[in-house]
């Protein structure tokens, strides 16, 4: 387990309370409706090498390249940290990935964050919009998106997004 050190949690905690004190309330959307986007996409993992600091942690580090059909028609790069237990079917996940593209016909880019876990074979999985990473006509794009890996592995979407 990651620890940080007692001073620099302090630190960021301060830092934290300090900027959220100097912001201003943010207005709310008055009119917002759920899209679903569905589709199959195509993903291709690739081991890299971990830094000196996390060499000896038991993680390993991929980079992934996805290249996404349907309702979203688009491409994305990003990276992996993962970890695999001794105990058969249990291993963590996070990742980060920028997705290009056009998403229903509006084209741009936005961040997806993933965090996964396999508890003794039974997974639970987040893919959510990274907040206010939308570009382009993507600007104020957020959403959930849930993946599926059939027998084969064969793999599709389902992303439910609002759009201003």
């Amino acid at each position: 387990m990651m620890r940080f050190h007692p001073c620099l949690a302090a630190a960021l905690w301060s830092a934290t309370v300090a900027l959220a004190g100097d912001l201003a309330p943010i207005p709310k959307e008055h009119s917002v409706t759920t899209h679903t986007a569905n589709g199959s996409f195509d993903a291709k993992l690739a081991p890299q090498a971990m830094s000196d600091v996390a060499g000896h942690s038991g993680l390993g580090r991929m980079s992934i390249d996805k290249q996404f059909h349907g309702a979203l028609e688009a491409t994305s790069s990003g990276e992996m940290l993962a970890f695999r237990s001794a105990s058969p079917g249990s291993a963590g996940y996070v990742a980060m990935e920028t997705v290009r593209g056009t998403l229903d016909g509006r084209a741009g880019s936005f961040v997806l964050q993933h965090s996964a876990t396999m508890t003794r074979g039974e997974p639970a999985l987040s893919v959510t919009v990274v907040p206010d990473s939308g570009t382009d006509a993507l600007a104020g794009l957020t959403g959930r998106m849930t993946i599926d890996i059939a027998p084969g592995g064969a793999h599709s979407y389902r992303f439910e997004y609002t759009l201003p």
